[in-house]
């Protein structure tokens, strides 16, 4: 997860969609604008692209009985549809954080580590930050069901590839510290767009990296 600066002018459907009785969310010009702020991945697990995009709702509006909460812009996160059935779970209800306005790079640390997600909260009195932890490590390592096991594999799969190439790349580096090739993969691969930004740039500041980070 990491930190998205999200358009200040929310999508003109949504205002028009509230007045409806079963009105949408889920307009084009919603999902349109939901995929560009969030650089097109999954903000929760952050895979890119999301080949089953959804509309979630940080904090849940129960079926529209708290209906203020439906139709919000600033409620409204550019999920997979993976993580947004995980995140439907009570535990979650009270609210993860919002990365548009806090950023989980200073909340957080992600790690990848035999082919596991550990997620660590860098204040225990951060309820917020707890159970994003939680919910990231459940998206990647569940196994509850048979569907979430091989969902969160994919999943694990990918960032593995992502951190993979990370490695070499980084390793070629220390041989090569002026290869511009090289540095500009770094920094694309450590860039917020990019896919697993959150992991790779957890590694690249836990190992003296940071010069690579924009």
């Amino acid at each position: 997860m990491v930190k998205v600066e999200r358009s200040p002018v929310a999508p003109a459907s949504l205002e028009k969609e509230a007045k409806k009785k079963n009105g949408s969310y889920r307009e084009k010009d919603v999902i349109e604008q939901l995929e560009k702020d969030f650089y097109a991945k999954c903000y929760i697990c952050e895979i890119k692209p999301v080949q089953d995009p959804q509309v979630e709702h940080r904090l849940p509006h129960h079926s529209r009985k708290i209906p203020e909460r439906v139709f919000d812009w600033n409620n409204l996160f550019y999920s997979c549809s993976h993580c947004n059935l995980v995140k439907d779970s009570k535990r979650y209800e009270e609210g993860i954080i919002d990365c548009c306005v806090r950023d989980p790079e200073e909340l957080l640390e992600l790690q990848l580590i035999e082919n596991q997600v550990k997620v660590i909260v860098k204040s225990e009195r951060d309820a917020e930050a707890i159970r994003t932890a939680e919910l990231i490590e459940e998206t990647f390592n569940s196994t509850s069901t048979g569907i979430r096991k091989q969902a969160g594999q994919v999943r694990l799969n990918e960032l593995q590839s992502t951190m993979n190439a990370l490695y070499s790349q980084l390793n070629y580096f220390q041989d090569n510290p002026s290869d511009i090739v090289t540095i500009r993969m770094l920094k694309g691969l450590l860039n917020k767009a990019s896919k697993f930004a959150g992991f790779t740039r957890s590694y690249a500041k836990a190992h003296g990296y940071e010069a690579f980070i924009q």
